[in-house]
């Protein structure tokens, strides 16, 4: 059963060592570096979030505050380990994550930025109720904008 974990210094360790194919390290951060990530954006209430199957650790996420238009959590990276996709786990994972957002309440959405070639992940976040904006940043051309809005 996929549970959502603190990542902690009993853990962060194990967390560590998750790894994607090599064809999606182009997609998003190294485990090491999601964890990283959630240092450098401690100004932003960032939440990195282990994705466990029952005990054992099999993928990691970074959620942090984004307080300019759009005000939402902003997804900032999502990985399920590479022996571990295929599953649902992702789907399950995703799922858990938002409800918790939903639940915490400090804004009525959450977005996610994906390179347009991570069909798989689109298909991840499209399955599990977010729309494509339309909006394309400039400096991230190659990349969708999708948000997901949690119900009133």
């Amino acid at each position: 059963m996929i549970k959502l974990t603190e990542i902690n210094e009993n853990n962060w360790l194990k967390a560590a060592s998750l790894k994607v194919n090599d064809h999606q390290r182009g997609f998003l951060d190294s485990a090491l570096g999601i964890i990283a990530r959630g240092y450098a954006y401690r100004d932003y209430n960032p939440k990195v979030i282990g994705i466990a199957n029952d005990d054992t650790l099999v993928g990691l996420a970074l959620v942090k505050d984004m307080d300019e238009e759009p005000a939402c959590y902003d997804i900032q990276q999502f990985m399920i380990d590479k022996g571990y996709q295929n599953k649902g786990f992702g789907t399950q994972a995703l799922k858990l994550i938002l409800s918790e957002l939903e639940k915490e309440g400090k804004y009525n959405c959450a977005e996610v930025c994906v390179k347009m070639a991570d069909t798989a992940a689109i298909h991840v976040y499209e399955k599990t109720g977010f729309v494509d904006t339309g909006y394309i940043d400039d400096q991230l051309s190659d990349c969708l904008n999708l948000m997901y809005y949690f119900k009133k």
